[in-house]
């Protein structure tokens, strides 16, 4: 600090004269320091509400604002609806272009045998129909026809547990405009991802191992007397279906007769024409190779060389066809599926987006405030552990209402994205919503005939139980709730580099799938031969960047880093930039010298963007300025009397 002027120093106690020349003031204190990178991104943000406060509003102007609040109610109503409304038309859409190719899938039972071949079926089939009810529906069928064993099944229950999730995660790219809720919010999809993976890592070779969910789950059939219940609650078909059986409906039926092996459901489409018909059975008589082959109870005889049995053949009779746009059409069933697909995605974007909007024009002040505490604040001490589970158990009363976990976990990703809703919170939401899709199939299965109840049944019940294993492994203690850091990290990583989101869909849920269902094809030598060296590379490559920034002490020299590799192969910084190049948009490096020119930087075509998005960048963000006090001293009129204020000094 500068010493205090002596009180004879008049020149230093006098206030400058107007002609005087005032200098501006050096420090090199940082006395205000701007540092964007402090803040924590996956903390919840504040909705200001930046508009007139409510006291301070005339009649007219109140009025005014609830007309307005009304119809902005009304109007995120509508589109809630016709989002729910395009992801039924995705589902359909997945069933007209992979439905028939995912019954031929179930049809090799010696691949289905392979537990692992099982899991990725699982998964392509849950993917390629959009519904884990319609391939769980399609595996209840074959355990019920004696096509494929409950312990078979129990593999592929798992995977169609996986393959559900990828809607949400699908729902989260369309949310990839803002950096911050692109973060959260595909951080609270993929949290779902992560779950299911984690589970199957686990229970999977335990169940194949052991049998557990077999074995507890026909302990449970066998020690009590289930009498056929009721058909599941369908409020949420009661709602879509006036809009959507306009549009299309399907016959899906004809998936399980593929599956099953009825050679008749191959020509047949999935596209319901006749929506009304009726079954007239008329006796008719064949001729038959001879008196063995006559069925038992027909009547039969012989004419001559030839001989005749009596056989009652049912005709269908088509009486109304369905009012659905496509009725009309004889376009095959890829063609409306495409179509169905782009006009569905279209409005599932459209109606995102406005949602967002909607939401962050109403969700300010005092409403998002109360919002947020209800949703994100725990008990008080020592009860603040049961608001996980009470996010649960209304996460699956929620899911058992609108009968879809797609729907509901699509539902709370944009309300995750725009910090309505903390990871923390949609996680026990999630593990809720996966319970409540269950206990629709296990009500479904009770409604199922006497003969098929047990298996059906069984199935269900599997799938129930490996959700309460899944969360018993990774809830309860807060250490091992692995599947929110790894969705965090994630999340940092497609907010850096949005492209690598679509790289993540298109590897979890086709690539992998397919690879390993191709591994399986060629037999589980091969299977073995190739999988085992690969998950043991990646549980080294995982122990180890565990230990880099905790133990590296415990690690050899060259393994404290991954420098040693090619860059490609430990960051993706390259693969960044050789996007950039091929779509034409330039990296986070490069963005000061894309402002001044028409078109990418030398380095963003020369691929030299680094990873931490530049180290000169970073460094030049987290300057601190300079200013000064405010002090009328340092204020200076110049020859026209305007008054000058420095502000700022660069050193």
């Amino acid at each position: 600090m500068a010493p205090r002027p002596e009180d004879g120093n008049v020149a230093s106690t006098t206030t400058p004269s107007k002609d005087a020349a005032v200098l501006p003031a050096y420090s090199t204190v940082p006395l205000v320091t701007k540092d964007s990178e402090s803040n924590d991104p996956w903390d919840l943000p504040e909705l200001q509400d930046t508009g007139v406060k409510w006291a301070e509003l005339d009649t007219k102007g109140k009025v005014l604002r609830v007309v307005i609040s009304v119809a902005k109610f009304v109007l995120l109503l509508g589109f809630l609806y016709m989002f729910v409304c395009s992801l039924d038309i995705l589902s359909s859409a997945f069933q007209l272009v992979g439905g028939k190719a995912a019954g031929d899938i179930f049809q090799d039972n010696v691949v289905l045998s392979n537990p692992v071949a099982g899991l990725v079926i699982g998964v392509l089939v849950t993917v390629l129909v959009q519904s884990s009810s319609t391939s769980s529906s399609i595996v209840v069928s074959m355990v019920s026809s004696g096509l494929l064993e409950v312990q078979s099944a129990v593999p592929i229950i798992m995977g169609a547990n996986i393959g559900t999730s990828v809607t949400n995660t699908i729902v989260a790219v369309m949310q990839a405009g803002d950096r911050n809720e692109f973060r959260r919010a595909f951080a609270g999809a993929t949290v779902h991802d992560f779950f299911n993976w984690l589970s199957v890592l686990v229970l999977l070779p335990l169940e194949v191992a052991t049998g557990v969910l077999y074995k507890l789950t026909k302990l449970l059939i066998d020690s009590f007397h289930i009498q056929t219940g009721q058909d599941a609650p369908d409020l949420l078909k009661v709602i879509t279906k006036p809009l959507t059986k306009n549009i299309i409906e399907l016959d899906s039926s004809v998936i399980s007769d593929i599956a099953i092996g009825d050679p008749s459901a191959r020509n047949k489409s999935l596209i319901k024409v006749w929506c009304k018909t009726k079954e007239l059975s008329t006796p008719e008589n064949i001729t038959i190779p001879g008196v063995i082959n006559c069925t038992t109870g027909a009547l039969c005889w012989a004419e001559g060389n030839q001989t005749w049995m009596q056989k009652n053949i049912t005709t269908t009779i088509n009486l109304k066809r369905c009012g659905h746009i496509f009725a009309w059409t004889d376009l095959p069933d890829l063609a409306v599926g495409l179509i169905l697909l782009a006009l569905s995605l279209l409005v599932l974007c459209t109606c995102l987006i406005l949602i967002v909007k909607l939401l962050n024009s109403m969700l300010k002040g005092q409403v998002a405030i109360a919002i947020k505490k209800v949703l994100n604040t725990d008990f008080p001490f020592p009860f603040g552990w049961v608001t996980g589970y009470l996010a649960i158990l209304v996460g699956a009363g929620m899911t058992f209402i609108v009968q879809s976990s797609s729907v509901f976990t699509s539902a709370i990703t944009p309300l995750v994205g725009i910090g309505v809703i903390s990871i923390e919170r949609a996680y026990p939401l999630t593990l809720g919503s996966n319970i409540g899709t269950t206990t629709t199939a296990i009500l479904a299965a009770m409604a199922s005939p006497g003969e098929k109840l047990a298996n059906s049944l069984q199935v269900a019940l599997c799938h129930f139980f490996f959700n309460i294993f899944g969360i018993l492994l990774w809830f309860p203690i807060p250490i091992t709730r692995v599947p929110i850091r790894l969705a965090k990290a994630l999340g940092n990583c497609t907010a850096k580099y949005r492209w690598f989101a679509v790289v993540y869909l298109m590897l979890c849920f086709f690539i992998m799938p397919l690879t390993i269902l191709g591994l399986s094809i060629a037999g589980w030598q091969v299977l073995v031969a190739v999988g085992v060296p690969v998950l043991v590379l990646a549980a080294f490559v995982v122990a180890v960047n565990v230990m880099q920034p905790r133990w590296p002490r415990f690690l050899p020299p060259v393994l404290r880093t991954w420098d040693f590799l090619p860059r490609p192969l430990h960051s993706l910084a390259p693969w960044d930039a050789a996007v950039s190049r091929a779509t034409g948009f330039c990296t986070r490096r490069c963005r000061r010298c894309c402002r001044r020119c028409c078109r990418c930087c030398r380095c963003c075509r020369s691929g030299v963007a680094e990873e931490e998005g530049g180290a000169a960048d970073v460094a030049a963000e987290k300057k601190a300025d300079l200013e000064m006090y405010d002090n009328p001293a340092l204020s200076v009129e110049d020859e026209k009397g305007h008054v000058q204020t420095v502000s700022r000094t660069h050193l």
